[in-house]
């Protein structure tokens, strides 16, 4: 009997099983064995299973790459050249992110809170820095920070931003009453720790590393997320505002829906954290990339690859993907060159 392979397709025919069974030296398939039904016998057909009520159930379709074979050990969940490609992308846009940050003119109000920093205004630099990544930069970038600027009120006033009626950037919170009582736990913890460097600070003896890790921990504040837990440290620290540096994804079993939880798991081809955390790390090591640098690249990798007409998320940055960092990911997931047209003889 004919078999068909997972494509739809004679397994003998297909080209991309049958290169792969090729390519691992296996036998060709077995034929499929079907059973001959027996007289009198009820069959259990799904029209006869117990139906649930979908309720208000929406499937959405969404636009996904053909699968061509493609494979890495890296990222095991894909299988297509087109979403290793869109995946190499934003990592280098992500790490021009954090090399602008790094350097002497970030973008936008994050520029302001650099300033404020290195005039010794840490207070303020530190809670407009918590309000950016709050409220979140808006995917326009022509006018990111306008609502952050409309919002934002000073540290000395003791004061929350008034949120009823702000737009959220599309890495901020999504509700205002859940984003003004993070705001005011935040400002509560900091009260308690001593300030808000004394509390981002810690020991003295901790690493950049070990800080942001117990920062993130001490951060799990009342509806206060991890994606704005994440990017406040990731950005503090990448403006010089406080001695921690990301080392991990930090991904949480309490934040399934969380988007780069969502896109990790989808990217790495597995559900358990750990083991997903372990194949981030490697997938970081080997691009040669801060580990701060999947965050964001998670997020708009699964953003393009679902919506190919999206645009990205900037956060406000003004950067183009970095090529070192674009070549080193194109090599580490092995991603093959274009083929290029033969040369015609004049």
């Amino acid at each position: 009997m004919t078999s068909f392979c997972r494509h739809r397709r004679l397994e003998s025919t297909c080209p991309i099983c049958s290169r792969k069974a090729k390519r691992e030296g296996k036998p060709a398939a077995a034929p499929r064995r079907t059973s001959t039904p027996v007289p009198g016998s009820v069959r259990r057909s799904g029209s006869t299973r117990r139906r649930h009520s979908s309720g208000d159930l929406r499937v959405r379709r969404l636009a996904r790459a053909a699968d061509d074979g493609y494979e890495s050990a890296l990222v095991p969940g894909l299988r297509a050249t087109a979403d290793a490609e869109v995946l190499a992308e934003e990592l280098a846009f992500s790490a021009a992110r954090l090399t602008e940050l790094h350097g002497d003119a970030p973008p936008g109000l994050y520029g302001e809170a650099a300033r404020l920093g290195r005039e010794g205004a840490l207070d303020e630099a530190l809670w407009l820095t918590f309000e950016i990544a709050c409220v979140g930069p808006a995917a326009e970038p022509d006018d990111a920070f306008g609502e952050i600027s409309r919002v934002r009120v000073p540290w000395e006033t003791g004061e929350v931003p008034s949120l009823a009626d702000a737009t959220f950037g599309p890495r901020g919170f999504t509700d205002a009453a859940k984003a003004e009582g993070a705001l005011g736990a935040y400002r509560a913890w900091a009260a308690r720790g001593g300030g808000q460097a004394a509390a981002l600070a810690g020991e003295p003896s901790w690493t950049p590393e070990r800080r942001f890790d117990r920062a993130l921990e001490r951060l799990a504040l009342p509806g206060l997320g991890r994606a704005q837990r994440y990017e406040f440290l990731l950005t503090a620290g990448a403006l010089g505002l406080a001695d921690v540096r990301a080392a991990a994804l930090h991904l949480l079993s309490g934040d399934a829906r969380e988007p780069t939880v969502v896109a990790a798991k989808r990217v790495f081809g597995i559900g358990d954290l750990l083991l997903v955390a372990r194949r981030a790390n490697d997938l970081a090591s080997a691009c040669d990339l801060p580990h701060a640098a999947l965050d964001l690249a998670l997020v708009n990798w699964a953003r393009r690859t679902d919506h190919p007409d999206a645009e990205r998320i900037s956060c406000g940055s003004t950067a183009e993907p970095d090529e070192d960092a674009l070549a080193l990911a194109h090599d580490a997931l092995e991603i093959p060159e274009p083929d290029e047209p033969d040369d015609e003889d004049a």
